[in-house]
């Protein structure tokens, strides 16, 4: 057995103080009265890692960010008002023959601050910082607010003063407000509580928190000379009861719940590894991962589509942003996959486009399987303008059945016009739409048919510009019914 006395020396095993007697007794057992010697107990203590404020586990953010970038609840408060403080007049000296020294006393006295009907004018305490949360371009997703669950302002600087009023007197310091950026769609509501404000243009900005006001100053003065100063200013000190008005206000505490909704034009929805992500980086400069395993892309990913040249001056205001959204499978309502909260950022969209592999088993139960959970989901996006694309016609096995696929999917659904995605209420405060009797009875075949069915093999490059047509159609189609 390993004992202690034959470990190597080290600046661990050497006494400390009160241990010294412990340490001989161990090291030098023929020096020590064994009849004395008791049992000691010696104990290691390690340090916890402290976790992060939010209550976010790190570890987990790093892991599974798609589980915390577009929804998280946090804590803001303002900052308190600054104290004012109990003041009293100069002395006054009795008078005297005019000279220079009078003079120069009535020039510092008539240099306090005065209002424009003579009255005077007391310092305050300063303002309590406000909180402020704005929409940044700059920012993707809401992981940061995880590391940081509390987000508190600084108060206001109180009125410094040695109890006499003088015309160096100064109001406190108003502190500066703290500003939260978040990414734009964002939907700022109170923790189980309204709607505050829905964050879809750059640089929009919400007031969540005002902070506290400063205290007042009062003037304190015999009884005799209260008479004279309320003349003066309103803010004399009559009894003790009134200093509390010299106290700064509090600043308010509010939780909030922030919730990212992508903005987007084109949202592309279809089963894992239908081709979405390689869509997306084929019409667009982004680069996604792309990878051949299913739910490559845990979050969703945004890219910029040119305007139709064919415009000509136009084709710049009518470009557009696209959305690739997750994979979805079939039971994905019930949670399976990676269940389908994220569809929540389909809610800004005008035109969905459905990515179907032409080369799976049975591409049509695929493009019903995605057609059914939006459904289950929210029925008002089965109500919008749709395309429908077959990709992967490059393979043997997908190009010999692209005609008899394009004519079964379009067969499905009836000749119904597509709403106008104007009407989906954008800011809504319900995470999941609540559906009517009326939109659960119904089928798929009785929402509209597809705008366009387009075969295209995107890895290829064949027949891309026949789908960037078709969908710049259902774009122009609805900014002209807008």
């Amino acid at each position: 057995m390993l004992s202690l006395s034959t470990l190597p020396p080290s600046s661990f095993l050497r006494p400390h103080g009160g241990d010294r007697r412990l340490f001989q007794r161990l090291h030098y057992p023929e020096r020590c009265n064994f009849e004395k010697l008791g049992s000691y107990k010696i104990e290691c203590k390690l340090a916890k890692l402290k976790q992060a404020p939010g209550g976010t586990n790190p570890d987990s953010l790093i892991k599974e960010p798609h589980k915390y970038f577009d929804q998280v609840i946090i804590t803001v408060r303002s900052g308190d008002g600054g104290h004012g403080a109990i003041l009293k007049m100069p002395n006054q000296s009795p008078a005297k023959p005019v000279g220079k020294l009078e003079k120069e006393k009535a020039r510092i006295k008539g240099s306090i601050k005065r209002d424009f009907d003579g009255s005077l004018v007391l310092p305050v305490g300063g303002h309590g910082g406000d909180i402020v949360v704005y929409a940044d371009e700059g920012r993707d997703t809401l992981l940061e607010l995880h590391k940081k669950g509390r987000f508190s302002a600084k108060r206001g600087g109180n009125v410094d003063s040695t109890g006499v009023l003088t015309p160096q007197l100064r109001n406190g310091f108003a502190s500066p407000s703290m500003r939260i950026p978040v990414p734009l769609g964002t939907v700022v509501k109170q923790k189980r509580g309204k709607l505050l404000a829905d964050l879809t243009q750059p640089g929009q900005e919400i007031l969540v928190a005002r902070g506290g006001q400063g205290g007042i100053s009062l003037l304190d003065a015999p009884e005799h000379k209260k008479k004279k100063l309320m003349s003066l200013t309103s803010n004399v000190l009559r009894d003790d009861s009134d200093k509390v008005l010299t106290h700064g206000q509090p600043g308010e505490e509010v939780s909030l719940e922030l919730i990212l909704r992508v903005v987007a034009d084109v949202g592309l929805v279809g089963l894992p590894n239908a081709g979405k992500s390689t869509l997306l980086s084929a019409i667009t400069l982004a680069k996604p991962d792309i990878a051949d395993y299913p739910f490559t892309t845990l979050m969703p990913n945004l890219g910029r589509l040119d305007g139709d040249p064919a415009l000509g001056p136009e084709m710049y205001s009518s470009a557009a942003t696209l959305a690739d959204l997750p994979g979805l499978i079939e039971g994905a309502h019930l949670g399976k996959g990676l269940g389908r909260n994220f569809l929540r950022h389909l809610r800004r969209t005008r035109v969905l486009v459905h990515v179907v592999d032409a080369a799976a088993e049975d591409p049509v139960n695929d493009y019903r399987t995605v057609r059914e959970e939006l459904r289950m989901y929210n029925p008002e996006y089965l109500r919008r303008p749709y395309l429908v694309v077959l990709n992967k016609i490059d393979l043997p096995q997908a190009n010999e059945r692209l005609q008899s696929l394009t004519e079964e999917i379009s067969r499905i659904g009836t000749d119904v016009l597509a709403m106008n995605p104007e009407v989906v209420p954008e800011a809504s405060d319900e995470l999941v739409p609540r559906t009517s009797d009326e939109e659960e009875e119904k089928d798929l075949e009785d929402y509209a048919r597809p705008v366009a069915v387009v075969g295209v093999s995107v890895l290829k490059g064949v027949r891309v510009k026949e789908m960037l047509k078709q969908i710049r159609a259902a774009l122009r189609q609805c900014r002209d019914s807008e």
